[in-house]
């Protein structure tokens, strides 16, 4: 039998996510921008709840491309209220807006979002042996860096545990348990492109 990580439980979506994306090293601007919002989205909610309105989310966000997204008026804050296929919370829709301004900024600053975000972890994930799930860290000192220079620039639901989140999801650190089928694929995705 496949052993998973025990967080992803049965759902079908969930599994899948966890098979396919989570932990994967990404290092495409418009898939990191994507990721982030959708780990703020999730702040209170179960990452099932977000993970089943992704597409909805894709949708109704302009396929998450920032430079869209930074030019919304309150008319279109006030249009994705009324979408039932997002989490409607106001906060939340501002606070994407703001985010992707940010996002521009950042590109702009280091002629990437991947460039600022990877140099935190010196461009190489970091490579985590847990054997146990709740040995997993809900943040680290490198999440509370990256957390406090966000909000420096103005962004918002970028706390640490959010932003530690966010980088298990874009491979930044391989936390899969060591018996997880993925723990091994993972770290040979990482040394090959490390020795490439």
């Amino acid at each position: 039998m496949v052993k998973r990580c025990s967080w992803c439980g049965s759902d079908p979506l969930y599994v899948a996510y966890h098979d396919k994306d989570w932990g994967v090293p990404v290092y495409d601007d418009q898939q990191l921008f994507e990721m982030l919002i959708l780990e703020g989205a999730q702040a209170g909610l179960s990452w099932l709840t977000i993970l089943k309105k992704r597409e909805n989310y894709r949708e109704a966000f302009h396929g998450f491309d920032a430079s869209i997204i930074a030019g919304y008026d309150q008319k279109e804050i006030d249009r994705l209220m009324q979408d039932a296929g997002i989490v409607r919370n106001r906060l939340k829709i501002e606070s994407t807006v703001k985010n992707a301004r940010g996002f521009l900024l950042l590109q702009e600053e280091f002629d990437s979002f991947a460039d600022y975000l990877w140099r935190y972890v010196d461009g190489q994930p970091i490579l985590n042996a847990w054997q146990d799930l709740s040995a997993i860290p809900a943040n680290t000192q490198i999440s509370d860096q990256l957390s406090k220079d966000l909000k420096k620039r103005g962004f918002n639901f970028v706390g640490s545990t959010i932003c530690y989140a966010f980088m298990q999801s874009i491979g930044m650190v391989n936390d899969h348990t060591t018996e997880c089928f993925r723990y091994q694929e993972i770290n040979q995705l990482t040394t090959k492109r490390g020795s490439s």
